[in-house]
């Protein structure tokens, strides 16, 4: 019998975009590749091959690099091809000196013909983080003075000081692990490529429908008329071999046959000719295609392989796609007016872009967008997202100057950790609004500690949100209501509301919404009151909320909110009229108008009560106008809370002193080279201290006389505890005994704790410790998230109240105490009833000490500290739980990549 070796798998890379909005591959170099790796070599001219070799190398010299450069990879040795077209383009490798030497030399070389494509920062960015992930620190290396393209990508990548010239050449070297300032330059470069990349699918200058038949009700003929009646301003074709014009547009039998080039093809044709036509479209050029068609992921095992399928074939001729599966895309600028899809409303143009996964999610946003007169600058319908996805259009919208909000309805995330970086950025200067959908691609957690049984997969997306400054709501309707007061109208500066309308009950409505929606009516000042009944002595009362009574006259009501809008004494002012057959709602509209186009800096609302034909808005700045007195409030209340998250700094990334991590990551490899799982107490504390994370003295024993010499030594009372690691809930099964006083205490207790796990683990005896308030904190690990740091009121009550707080890793000083102060229990921890406050300073150094644990070491699956006893003095853990487990292949936030083909 003959035994064969299993093939070794090739790792196929990943595939991304360059500075001009290309696609390239980027994989590790194979033994096959040495023809292409030689070739692209010898047809280097003189110049880059000097720059390279520092002087003009021969046939002898090449073999040799290129043989360097096909070995095996290893710890100390990685190289990198870049692909375009299937053709090697360019190569980047480093080789290390030791095997624990924290420096490489690297190398980098690309094909002439694609210099200034970036090609040569993507292989670095990509070597970067493979010399990372195998222990280098720095990549270093020697670049002559006069090679100005290389020198300017070190500049690019450099974090650890400028380079510097010694000896003739330019010494540069580049640190592996991105600090913020390398990860902001490369969030800038990935913006830059998006934008390229994606430009000719939302502003495209011709468009060809493939699939567009010659009768009424097709999806391809529907889009074509859409296209042509919303007033498409570029060449339009039509794609049909069996007829000379469909829709009053012209038709051609194939893509090579159009009069000229295409930016964008729109393919409404069966799922298995999909591929052939982007095929097709790839040959001829076009850079981007809109796939409306189903049958591909949504549609079982054989979709999924057509679609992953039509992917490769996108990427192979560097053709992004939309789709498939979806409704299309829409562009509402003057200059482009692009409406490639079928969906039933062409919306108004505005500030107001969308990107919804569902197609009918996105048909109804843009309806009630359409009703409520909040105008759209562009719409994408995702769909399965087999290529753009919503990372891909933040990228987009952030430099999108006819964008000023986002929604999104997102089911699912490809990367999220990158998703939470991105849309952070983008929150920061336009607001992000998302549909609380409650559905993930995390899953269902199995985990058996506190942390993560309580880490739910709505949990993990609510901390993603919380922190990245995302406003989400609860359904469609409360997303455009806080869509049109984000869109056109100025940030409040506070949290302080004016209330003014000729009706008191809805008055006192929209004051009750606002405490709910965390909005404040402030008195107004003796002088503003005494302006108020001047202006209208007919009123019913003139503090806040106004009530003009039901009589009001237009002009009462202009002068009123001119006076109050004037004054400086509130951050938002909603008008509430109430209609009757005495006044004219239009008219008190227009009026209003003025006010609110002559105060720019003042949030400003209305609400019409019995004139459902009411303008949705008034004024020049398109001012929103509600039906209902809790909706505008509740859409001020999220505006005022996004501001103030906007207000606040970033945060940083905290010095923690006393760190060992290498002590740590040694005691992890120990638990996993043990096969994982729940960790012994020994090494559970071992992990802690290499954060400086304290734990009560706990003395591990395995005898009845051993506890009781233990508390002798520890001193009474004392506390045991069962030290089986399997027992996660210990006081639920009798694991846990406290306040024992003397020996037949201790012998009795010793007995009990261990019959309630495995008697042979042994016992814990650890003194008796009191604090002021009992928290919970922890850590658990998701695949796709990452690690997220949990802190909520401990105790008996962890599970009882379920108070918590969550937030993803990294971690900033700001974020660690967001979370205590947004406990409802926070009032415990600042002086409750005469109580003195604790040290909440140690609270927030515990859970940044979490959060690095959790970012170095993603082994650590699960991690419960419970209790944390915290006061005046500080904070220490009684007791920890840990479960360490492999990780596996999980997304990179920091790469620059396309999402992979499914």
């Amino acid at each position: 019998m003959t035994v064969t070796a299993a093939a070794v798998p090739v790792d196929p890379g990943v595939d991304a975009l360059t500075a001009d909005g290309g696609i390239i591959r980027i994989r590790p170099v194979d033994p096959a590749d040495r023809a292409d790796l030689v070739a692209l070599h010898e047809r280097a001219g003189i110049e880059s091959l000097r720059m390279r070799f520092f002087a003009v190398p021969g046939p002898t010299t090449i073999g040799t690099e290129v043989d360097r450069l096909c070995r095996t990879g290893s710890p100390g040795h990685a190289a990198l091809v870049a692909e375009l077209g299937g053709a090697v383009v360019g190569v980047a490798s480093y080789e290390r000196t030791g095997a624990d030497d924290p420096r490489a030399e690297f190398a980098v070389f690309v094909d002439e013909r694609q210099h200034g494509r970036g090609i040569g920062t993507l292989l670095l960015e990509h070597l970067s983080a493979s010399a990372r992930a195998h222990g280098v620190a720095k990549l270093v290396g020697d670049v002559l003075p006069g090679n100005g393209r290389m020198l300017r990508v070190a500049r690019d990548l450099a974090t650890g000081g400028s380079p510097h010239y010694a000896d003739g050449v330019v010494e540069v070297d580049l640190t592996t692990g991105a600090d913020d300032g390398a990860q902001s330059a490369a969030d800038e470069r990935d913006r830059v490529a998006e934008r390229a990349s994606l430009r000719p699918m939302l502003a495209p200058r011709s468009v060809a429908v493939v699939g567009a038949g010659r009768h009424p009700g097709g999806i391809g003929h529907e889009t074509l008329r859409a296209l042509r009646e919303y007033g498409f301003s570029g060449d339009l074709y039509a794609v049909n071999p069996h007829a000379a014009e469909v829709a009053g547009v012209r038709a051609y039998p194939s893509m090579a046959a159009l009069p000229g080039p295409v930016d964008l093809v729109v393919v409404a044709v069966p799922a298995e000719a999909v591929t052939g036509v982007v095929a097709e479209a790839g040959a001829a050029g076009v850079p981007a295609a809109v796939v409306l068609g189903s049958g591909f992921g949504e549609a079982g095992d054989a979709g999924r392989a057509r679609q992953a399928e039509l992917v490769r074939i996108a990427r192979e001729y560097g053709v992004r796609l939309v789709g498939p599966n979806c409704l299309g895309i829409v562009n509402t600028d003057p200059a482009v007016r692009l409406n490639a899809s079928f969906t039933p409303t062409a919306p108004a143009a505005g500030g107001l872009a969308v990107a919804s996964q569902s197609g009918a999610v996105g048909i109804a946003l843009l309806d009630h967008a359409t009703r409520t007169g909040c105008g759209v600058s562009s719409f994408v319908s995702l769909g399965n997202k087999a290529d753009v996805s919503g990372n891909d259009l933040i990228a987009y919208w952030f430099d999108d100057p006819a964008t000023r909000a986002v929604a999104l309805y997102l089911e699912s995330f490809g990367n999220p950790r990158k998703f939470a970086r991105t849309v952070r950025a983008l929150a920061r200067r336009k607001p992000v609004l998302t549909v609380r959908s409650g559905r993930t691609a995390a899953g269902a957690r199995a985990g058996a500690s506190h942390t993560a049984a309580a880490a739910a997969p709505a949990v993990t997306v609510d901390a993603l949100f919380a922190q990245a400054g995302v406003v989400r709501v609860d359904n469609l309707g409360e997303l455009l209501d806080a869509a049109r007061m984000l869109t056109d109208q100025p940030l409040p500066a506070g949290d302080r509301l004016a209330v003014l309308g000729n009706a008191g009950g809805i008055n006192v409505l929209a004051a009750d919404a606002a405490e709910t929606a965390g909005l404040r009516l402030p008195a107004l000042s003796d002088d503003l009151r005494r302006r108020l009944a001047d202006l209208a002595p007919e009123a019913a009362g003139h503090d806040n909320p106004i009530d003009l009574g039901a009589g009001a006259s237009t002009a009462a009501f202009r002068e009123v909110a001119a006076a109050v809008a004037a004054s400086g004494e509130v951050d938002a002012l909603l008008v509430m009229v109430a209609a009757t057959r005495t006044n004219d709602v239009p008219e008190i509209l227009a009026a209003l108008g003025p006010v609110a186009d002559g105060n720019p800096a003042l949030t400003t609302a209305a609400v019409v009560v019995g004139r459902p034909d009411a303008p949705p808005v008034f004024g020049a700045r398109r001012a929103p106008v509600f039906d209902l007195p809790e909706r505008a409030v509740q859409a001020l209340g999220r505006a005022a809370r996004y501001a103030a998250w906007r207000r606040e700094p970033l945060g940083t990334r905290a010095d923690l002193p006393g760190l060992d991590p290498a002590g740590a990551r040694a005691a992890v490899r120990e638990g996993l080279a043990g096969g994982g799982g729940w960790q012994p107490y020994g090494r559970t504390a071992a992990i802690l201290a290499g954060y400086g994370i304290p734990l009560v003295p706990s003395v591990e024993v395995h005898s009845e006389q051993e506890a009781v010499a233990a508390a002798a030594r520890l001193g009474h009372p004392v506390v045991l505890k069962s030290a089986d690691p399997d027992l996660v809930h210990k006081s639920d099964v009798g694991g846990v005994r406290v306040g024992l006083t003397d020996e037949a205490a201790v012998r009795d207790g010793y007995r009990a704790v261990t019959a309630a796990g495995r008697p042979d683990r042994g016992a814990l005896v650890q003194p008796m410790v009191r604090g002021q308030v009992e928290l919970v904190a922890g850590i658990v690990h998701d695949p796709l998230f990452g690690s997220l740091v949990m802190t909520g009121l401990g105790g008996v009550l962890t599970d009882v109240l379920g108070d918590r707080a969550f937030r993803l890793v990294p971690m900033t000083d700001r974020d660690a105490g967001r979370m205590w102060r947004s406990l409802r229990s926070a009032p415990l921890l600042t002086g409750y009833r005469g109580a003195p406050p604790v040290d909440t300073d140690a609270v927030e150094d515990l859970l940044l000490r979490l959060g690095r644990l959790a970012e170095d070491l993603p082994e650590v699956a699960e991690l419960d500290l419970n209790p944390v006893l915290v006061g005046p003095d500080g904070a220490i853990t009684v007791d920890a739980k840990l479960r360490l487990a492999p990780i596996g292949t999980e997304p990179d936030p920091t790469l620059r990549q396309l999402r992979r083909a499914r």
